[in-house]
């Protein structure tokens, strides 16, 4: 079974208000490509990864989650995906969804969100799309966090075995400075936006080692913006949010080799899943941002991952169609892991 993650840069946009899809000469929001060139290297992305079950970030934007679902099936049926049913949990108003795309001859799934509606009661931790109280700033007053993106929570259900396990998707904060004018704007901007995200991965830990304690298996996957050594303020707080959600010390952990390999290796060589444009300096940067991260019961399965890179990877790199599709597609690559059932 193949399980993957892919940040679809600026999905929405490719449908219309009426959930049409806009295969058209018009510009996309991806710098020159149109919708039309954007949708078919999309296809050709989708339809090379074979995937059962595909955690898509960005996805198209649901005012509720029935109209994501429509655009997300008719993407599918479009493109002729036998991952064709779409699942999504509680929507938000970025207009950037999480929702998983799954084969549901392989595969059932429900949204099954953990934790108390609301806000954080004590001793337990709330649902994704309540509120999480913590002391961010050390000044003895606990802060409201909140989502602007609630991770996704999936009951998965392999139909040929009836092996259950967990999903997890996730699109955390972003800690770029956006809005800020000055260098002093930039830094206070880049602190809070800091503390914001470790929040944030705090509380999916506390979820996180609930399910593993409890001995369930799990897949925790999508878009951290975050990974050892990626910015400077990570200094001030000694770690990153993917540490925190891995997990340290005696805990429980997750574990995925890309992951582990930067966080055990701080210089040299490193791999990377999404390819950034930098105009100032006519450049681009990369960076390794998107994550399969498995329980160890899983692992044990003959797992094995792979980064779509159409650079770094020789298999994608020999099949020129598919890795112009990858540079078209998205700024982000897709991460798949395979599991033996």
């Amino acid at each position: 079974m193949r399980i993957a993650t892919y940040n679809t840069e600026w999905f929405d946009e490719l449908f219309s208000r009426d959930n049409r899809l806009l295969a058209d000469d018009n510009w996309s929001r991806r710098y020159n490509v149109t919708r039309a060139q954007q949708l078919e290297a999309l296809g050709k992305v989708f339809t090379a990864l074979d995937a059962d079950a595909i955690m898509v970030i960005e996805a198209p934007n649901a005012h509720t989650a029935a109209i994501g679902q429509q655009r997300l099936e008719l993407f599918a049926a479009w493109a002729g995906l036998r991952a064709r049913k779409a699942l999504i949990g509680f929507t938000n108003e970025t207009e950037q969804e999480i929702a998983l795309l799954y084969d549901p001859d392989v595969l059932s799934a429900k949204h099954d969100p953990m934790g108390a509606p609301g806000s954080q009661r004590a001793g337990e931790s709330p649902r994704f799309d309540g509120t999480y109280r913590i002391d961010l700033d050390i000044d003895a007053t606990l802060d409201v966090v909140r989502f602007s993106k609630p991770p996704l929570e999936a009951l998965v259900t392999h139909l040929a075995s009836g092996f259950e396990f967990r999903m997890i998707g996730v699109h955390a904060k972003s800690k770029a400075p956006h809005g800020a004018d000055t260098p002093d704007e930039m830094t206070r901007i880049s602190i809070a936006n800091r503390r914001k995200h470790l929040a944030q991965c705090i509380w999916l830990r506390e979820r996180i080692e609930a399910h593993l304690n409890a001995g369930e298996s799990l897949i925790v996957l999508g878009d951290f913006n975050d990974g050892p050594g990626l910015d400077e303020y990570e200094k001030l707080f000694g770690r990153s949010g993917l540490e925190i959600v891995i997990g340290e010390g005696d805990g429980p952990r997750l574990l995925d080799p890309h992951a582990r390999l930067i966080m055990s290796q701080k210089m040299g060589a490193r791999p990377t899943s999404a390819r950034f444009y930098i105009s100032s300096e006519k450049c681009y940067l990369q960076a390794l941002l998107d994550y399969v991260m498995l329980s160890p019961d899983l692992v044990a399965r003959r797992a094995v991952w792979r980064i779509w890179h159409p650079f770094d990877d020789p298999g994608i790199y020999a099949v020129p169609e598919l890795r112009d599709a990858l540079l078209t597609a998205s700024d982000h690559f897709p991460v798949s892991v395979d599991i033996e059932f």
